[in-house]
């Protein structure tokens, strides 16, 4: 095993939260990373694809729905690999080093699901690229949000939507799949849950404060040095 997949397994935490879109991951990070602010802990968040200067360029080119049709899925995967491995240089490992807890929303579970799964790539060959590109460094805990598949897709286009509206921006390229894509990301997620239960937890839907208090008691659970100065704790 590579020095770069030990250091941060002992020194830091690192949690990624999955799910298909509209699934409440962006609302469920900021609720836990203010959940583990009262108990002294400032994590560190970021997003895949994003957050570093390469990654948000990258994202902007994969998430634009004036992209739809032009990207070939091999190049979709290796944009992800290619932003998953700065995230990994540039903040992720500096920060696991450091002893600091890492939440990332989306990692390679998703490109599992959306470009093995969506696009029909195959698990092999994503998780090749995962050993290669990432030297196989997986987060402590993957908290998976996994809600009914029209209702998160519905709740997505609205999202997306209402971001529009609001300062123009458009990353509606996913959004614009069809069920049957929506359907093969979500079937593809939950054999990674099955696959892997002791890294990954599945916590169904529900509205945000029952989902919140959900991912509170997986991770005080896992990570219960994290929540000593929590009150009650």
């Amino acid at each position: 095993m590579s020095a770069m997949n030990q250091a941060p397994r002992e020194q830091g935490v690192f949690i990624t939260f999955e799910g298909p879109d509209g699934s409440g991951k962006t609302t469920q990070i900021a609720r836990l990373a203010e959940w583990l602010r009262s108990a002294g802990t400032e994590p560190v968040l970021l997003r895949q694809p994003g957050s570093t200067g390469l990654g948000e360029r990258i994202r902007a080119t994969l998430l634009d729905s004036r992209s739809e049709g032009t990207i070939a899925p091999l190049t979709e995967l290796a944009l992800m690999f290619a932003d998953r491995a700065q995230s990994i240089h540039e903040i992720i490992l500096p920060a696991l080093t450091d002893g600091r807890t890492v939440l990332c929303d989306r990692y390679t579970d998703s490109s599992e699901a959306y470009q093995g799964a969506g696009r029909g790539l195959g698990t092999e060959r994503v998780l090749a690229l995962h050993r290669a590109l990432c030297d196989g460094l997986q987060p402590r805990l993957t908290v998976l949000l996994l809600p009914d598949v029209d209702a998160a897709l519905d709740r997505a286009r609205l999202r997306n939507l209402h971001a529009r509206e609001a300062n123009g921006s458009d990353e509606n390229r996913f959004e614009a799949e069809g069920e049957a894509f929506y359907r093969r990301v979500h079937q593809a997620y939950a054999a990674i849950a099955q696959r892997e239960p002791e890294r990954v937890h599945m916590v169904g839907d529900g509205d945000i404060e029952t989902v919140a208090a959900r991912v509170r008691a997986i991770v005080q659970q896992r990570f219960p040095a994290l929540m000593h100065s929590v009150a009650g704790v």
